[in-house]
């Protein structure tokens, strides 16, 4: 309820508070400084400081305000000086008061109409001076008509029960019945009067016009512009940063966005799943806008759930300007999402998801530690969160499976493998149609990853992921695709939030980068670089994320022309960035536009690694065949090629599968024609098959493929459901990625393939000083050979046999230091090899750790049994026909 809490000031008081105000507000002329008539840029409002004397502003016209809503906002000047005090003498609540803003209006007959709004305790309170009207109307009593507006979409009520719903136009003289009336206080020659609002009821807009009465005739009084006045309550200036929504110096909500070429922008809130707005805040261009940059504070908000932006503006696709004000936009920078529209029809497609106004639960981080794994040491599983454990084989319960809460659940099974870091598939919020590659937003997990469709549980059920698997020593890597988004410049329906916001600050719409069905990201201009930081900065700091792994990362390397920069910015900045530092920063050439690879040398400032590509297609070549010995040698060594010594092998993150191409099982299955990019093999026979013979070959394979990837220099990368014998019968685009049947965990080969990596995961434990170095081999202590212990013929490519010794290095710091040499072999033809040890040092034998074509469990063993596996001194050893095995020397005493 809104009551008058002014009392009657006398002529003492007034003129005194007169006094004060006339020094804060000196006149001067419009649009000029006092100080050697400066021209100013822009009118001037009241309490501003010229720039040049600091002297305080005064200007009476204010015709550059552009209209509000409804009109509603027109003419409106503001001030944001908190030592600004009202003119009026008021209750001693008031008087303590000292924050709040002014707004100056001119009205018709060239009166000046002041309005002061502040917040004292659990109220808000207006004050309304009137001065400098005609005699005419000053010798009468003035009469204010006035009513409580939301929006548009929603007329707020007079405080009065009776009154009737308010007119969402501009109020006219015959419609004044329907307003609050409140009488002005007469003092002199001027009239004042204060309201009083309870703060359950802001934010609204107070809407009045005056009425001088007593002559017999009534005169209306507006602004100059014959528009009623208007004054936002509840509302501030805001901020310019940061960007998103945040707690304000003065206790309020600061939304905060950027927009270069918005005309004008509008901020709407929902209380409700509706595609209507419950309350709509014009941005006052000169209030609400301060660079590129637009922003006000709003008080009471939790009466809201969601919020998004009206971006006021001509679409001209061609010219690469994108912005309508009938489109509510995605807050760039919101933290939390959800899709709020549940209307149908064409309304629908125009509210896509907004930004959360609740309240997340406040997490406990308490215990949580950042395992900071040195990256020789890494062993990574590649899984998609939905993926995962979305079938029902998983046995999860529905709001469990294919969320944060299903990885939890299947920790155990990570934990068997031997991994020490998941690398998950993008979680950003996307495209549920083309996938996790295609995102929208960059800083809120995908909502249906939380169980239920409120991005809030998936804010939570993430962290809590993160904090369960730092427990057991598992790190939490991310992809990330900051190149493009799925936004589309010629279809409303994917219109969402940067491209209505300004599509030619954030998108690259004139140069030599054409992207199908997606915006391309001008990541190296410093509006879009900013944005990608500080959305690494919040995944690294809200969610204690341990790296990212940057798809498509070529493009990071080019202008907004699609031109090569040497030095990319955006590149070096995150080498360098302060809280990136302990994090892992990776490169993949991967892209998910066309699936395709896009190499290119990569700036690395000696702090990115690199999903190796080469890596897999050369070790894949090798085993079906076809490769030379020099490229296979040169992978296993850690990749010089491309990572040289002021780097290391522990930069090259090498892999067989990933999340797009054939899967290892499929990799041995199929190799027709329309696959003869994977590099792959059938085996004999295309596709399923029963023969014993083809499908020994295949197990085989299976396993020289895992062997070989733990057994090279660099950070073994093993793809989800390789493990279990996962199929998409062939077909190698991502699109055709199913969840895993945990079923088949139960069958043969998963037990038998579960149990080799994790062999293969503490072989590279035990022996780190051979498979997890910081540093090249010395070639010193490497020794290749061929067949019979020849010397390699490395671009021979009918040879498809490698041996290499590997010469352990003795540990200075301890004196029983037993690591013994260990022999690899290799033969990728259809013939057995009969392999000549090397001579061991005295005192020790060789024993035989892995033999991929002998059957389960004798393929591998972590305990040798002399009486069974001892090949001493220069023994020979048969190698069957697509065969790797491991040799250690170990000492033994008869």
């Amino acid at each position: 309820m809104a009551t008058s809490f002014l009392r009657y000031a006398s002529p003492t008081s007034v003129a005194n508070a007169e006094a004060r105000k006339n020094r804060l507000l000196a006149p001067v002329s419009l649009g000029v400084c006092r100080k050697g008539n400066i021209p100013l840029t822009r009118p001037v409002y009241a309490e501003r400081r010229c720039k040049s004397c600091r002297k305080f502003l005064c200007d009476a016209s204010n015709d550059s305000l552009q209209n509000r809503t409804s009109e509603m906002f027109t003419g409106v000047a503001r001030s944001t000086k908190e030592e600004a005090q009202p003119v009026l003498e008021m209750t001693s609540d008031f008087e303590k008061q000292n924050k709040g803003y002014s707004l100056l209006f001119r009205t018709e007959f060239d009166g000046l109409v002041k309005v002061f709004v502040g917040a004292i305790r659990m109220k808000y309170t207006v004050c309304i001076e009137v001065q400098s009207l005609p005699q005419s109307m000053t010798s009468h009593n003035l009469i204010l008509f006035w009513g409580m507006f939301r929006s548009d979409s929603l007329p707020f009520r007079g405080p009065d029960s009776h009154s009737s719903v308010l007119p969402t136009t501009k109020f006219k003289p015959e419609a004044s019945q329907h307003l609050m009336k409140t009488p002005f206080v007469r003092d002199s020659c001027r009239h004042i009067l204060g309201l009083d609002f309870d703060q359950n009821d802001v934010p609204f807009y107070l809407s009045f016009f005056l009425q001088s009465d007593g002559t017999g005739q009534e005169q209306t009084i507006r602004t100059h512009r014959k528009t009623n006045f208007c004054v936002p309550v509840g509302l501030g200036p805001g901020y310019p940063m940061a960007l998103g929504v945040s707690s304000s110096n003065d206790g309020l909500a600061n939304f905060s966005l950027f927009s270069r070429n918005a005309k004008s922008v509008v901020l709407c809130f929902y209380k409700s799943k509706k595609s209507e707005p419950s309350l709509e805040i014009d941005l006052d261009p000169y209030v609400n806008h301060t660079g590129d940059i637009w922003h006000v504070s709003v008080h009471n908000i939790t009466n809201y759930i969601g919020y998004g932006y009206r971006c006021k503006g001509d679409i001209s696709w061609d010219g690469g300007s994108s912005s309508n004000a009938h489109h509510v936009l995605l807050d760039p920078y919101a933290k939390s999402i959800g899709n709020l529209s549940s209307d149908q029809g064409e309304s629908a497609c125009m509210v896509k998801c907004l930004g959360y106004l609740r309240k997340e639960p406040n997490f406990d981080w308490n215990g949580d530690t950042h395992q900071q794994i040195p990256m020789e040491k890494l062993i990574i599983y590649r899984l998609n969160v939905r993926q995962f454990t979305k079938s029902e084989s998983s046995e999860l319960a529905i709001n469990v499976a294919g969320t944060f809460a299903g990885v939890v659940k299947k920790v155990q099974h990570l934990i068997n493998l031997g991994i020490n870091a998941v690398l998950l598939e993008p979680v950003f919020s996307f495209d549920e149609k083309r996938g996790p590659y295609f995102p929208y937003h960059f800083f809120s997990p995908m909502s249906i990853y939380g169980g239920v469709d409120e991005s809030i549980s998936s804010v939570y059920s993430m962290k809590e992921m993160v904090k369960i698997l730092h427990s057991h020593g598992i790190e939490v890597l991310l992809e990330v695709v900051f190149t493009h988004t799925c936004e589309v410049g010629d279809s409303d329906s994917q219109i969402i939030s940067l491209l209505g916001i300004d599509n030619p600050s954030y998108y690259i719409v004139d140069g030599n980068v054409h992207l199908e069905n997606c915006s391309a990201l001008k990541c190296n201009d410093p509006i879009v670089q900013q944005m990608i930081l500080d959305s690494l900065h919040h995944w690294v700091t809200e969610f204690h994320v341990d790296g990212f792994c940057f798809i498509n990362s070529s493009s990071l390397l080019q202008g907004s022309n699609g031109d090569h920069l040497p030095r990319p910015p955006l590149v070096e900045d995150i080498a360098f960035d302060p809280l990136l530092s302990e994090t892992k920063i990776i490169s993949d050439c991967w892209s998910p536009v066309d699936m395709s690879y896009k190499y290119a040398i990569f700036p690395h400032w000696q702090r990115w690694a690199e999903m190796n590509s080469k890596y897999f297609l050369d070790v894949r070549n090798f085993l079906r065949g076809q490769g030379l010995l020099s490229h296979l040698a040169t992978r296993l060594c850690g990749s010089g090629d491309i990572f040289t010594a002021s780097r290391g092998p522990a930069y090259s993150f090498n892999y067989i599968t990933k999340n797009a191409g054939l899967t290892l099982v499929d990799l041995v299955s199929f190799s027709g024609a329309d696959l003869a990019s994977e590099l792959s093999w059938n085996c004999g026979v295309e596709g399923p098959t029963e023969k014993n013979s083809v499908l020994e070959i295949r197990l085989r394979q299976v396993r020289n493929f895992l062997f070989i990837l733990f057994i090279s220099l660099g950070v073994p990368v093993i793809n989800m459901g390789d493990e279990c014998g996962y199929s998409t019968g062939g077909l190698p685009f991502y699109d055709n990625r199913v969840p895993i049947d945990w079923k088949s965990l139960r069958t043969g080969f998963s037990i038998q393939i579960t149990k080799f990596v994790a062999f293969l995961a503490s072989l590279r434990n035990r022996r780190s000083d051979v498979f997890q170095r910081k540093i090249f081999y010395k070639a010193e202590n490497i020794t290749w050979y061929g067949s019979n212990l020849s010397p390699p013929k490395w671009e021979d490519p009918s040879c498809k046999f490698l041996a290499m010794e590997l010469k352990a290095e003795k540990d200075v710091k301890s004196r029983n230091s037993y690591n013994g040499d260990l022999f690899i072999t290799i033969n990728a033809s259809d013939l057995p090899e009969l392999v000549t040890l090397p001579e061991s040092s005295a005192g020790y034998v060789w024993f035989r750790l892995v033999d991929t074509s002998l059957p389960y469990p004798y393929f591998f063993s972590s305990d040798s049994n002399p009486n069974t596996q001892k090949n001493a001194g220069l023994s020979s050893y048969e190698l069957k026909p697509h065969t790797c095995a491991l040799f250690e020397a170990k000492l033994f005493n008869i």
